[in-house]
């Protein structure tokens, strides 16, 4: 397994860039990428030469999360204003504006289905699920307190939600906290499952096979990187060679390894059986926020690789 760099974009948006994801193909339109930046703007972009296809604007803060519908058609981008504004990918029409105060919006994943988005709700410390046929709040799945806290502890703060993932069946939903803990619900039945221990500081990205739905990849503050038997409870593997905080993580499409971006202005490959980095890309000039594998499903290898920067550049590499 290698990564092989092919293009950067320097200048891609105004102000560092700190989401990015892909847009499936559809019978109209190639898969694209999309990136959400602190310049308050959503860019699409063509990955053959990373020309930019559209400039989305339309937040008044910051954007700090952006999902795409496994249909293709619609995305949508999250911003520090609160506010989730969801969109046609072709027109760029609103189709819908959702809040959910008093809580910040970190990230959000559109489950594979499509039929539900869900968002971590930061100091709300839930993860809030939206019907995607009618934009509605169908659930709020909140994070019980550790049995050991004393409801005196300010720990609701520690709590603050950053992260969410759905597991490839759609069954199971995980959250990384701000406290190092990582909550896993049961989706259908809107029951809290257990926590995931290990992390001893906030969990900022995390994500499941696309080939097991019990293998759960994890990055956090304490600059290590998790896998766990999510249904089983068991942190199974743990890894380290980052010099800085774990920004994001990604599962390739085969399921054979894991990218990594960090604060330490790096990209990272890894191989989960040697439990090693066996590569590492150093084209950034500041810390990645994001890293995101072009889905291909159905254990296939070779596939493009995004990562975007607080340098305000989009790198590709080709995954083989």
């Amino acid at each position: 397994m290698k990564l092989a760099w092919l293009r950067s974009l320097e200048t891609s948006h105004q102000d560092c860039v700190w989401a990015c994801t892909w847009v499936p193909a559809t019978d109209k339109s190639p898969g694209l990428l999309l990136t959400g930046s602190l310049d308050e703007t959503v860019k699409l972009w063509n990955p053959e030469d990373l020309s930019l296809v559209r400039t989305n604007t339309g937040h008044c803060l910051g954007v700090v999360s952006v999902a795409a519908h496994p249909s293709g058609k619609i995305a949508a981008s999250a911003s520090m204003d609160s506010f989730i504004r969801v969109f046609d990918v072709e027109s760029n029409n609103t189709i819908a504006t959702l809040e959910a105060p008093p809580s910040e919006v970190w990230q959000m994943q559109f489950d594979p289905r499509g039929t539900t988005l869900a968002v971590a709700g930061g100091s709300s410390a839930s993860v809030k699920l939206w019907d995607t046929a009618e934009w509605k709040l169908i659930s709020t799945l909140s994070i019980p307190r550790p049995e050991a806290s004393k409801p005196s502890d300010k720990g609701n703060n520690k709590k603050f939600v950053l992260s969410v993932a759905w597991s490839s069946n759609g069954r199971q939903l995980a959250c990384g906290s701000m406290d190092g803990s990582i909550s896993v619900f049961d989706v259908q039945r809107s029951k809290f499952l257990h926590h995931l221990d290990g992390h001893t500081m906030p969990v900022r990205s995390l994500a499941y096979s696309p080939l097991d739905p019990r293998v759960l990849v994890s990055g956090s503050d304490d600059e290590r990187i998790h896998m766990y038997d999510a249904e089983g409870k068991t942190l199974f593997s743990s890894m380290s060679g980052h010099s800085g905080w774990v920004l994001s993580v990604d599962v390739s499409p085969d399921g054979a390894a894991i990218a990594s971006g960090s604060s330490d202005r790096t990209v990272k490959l890894w191989d989960p059986k040697m439990r090693a980095a066996v590569q590492t890309m150093t084209n950034h000039t500041d810390q990645v926020w994001g890293v995101k594998f072009e889905g291909g499903g159905g254990g296939v290898r070779g596939s493009l690789l995004a990562s975007v920067s607080d340098d305000k550049s989009i790198s590709l590499y080709n995954y083989s």
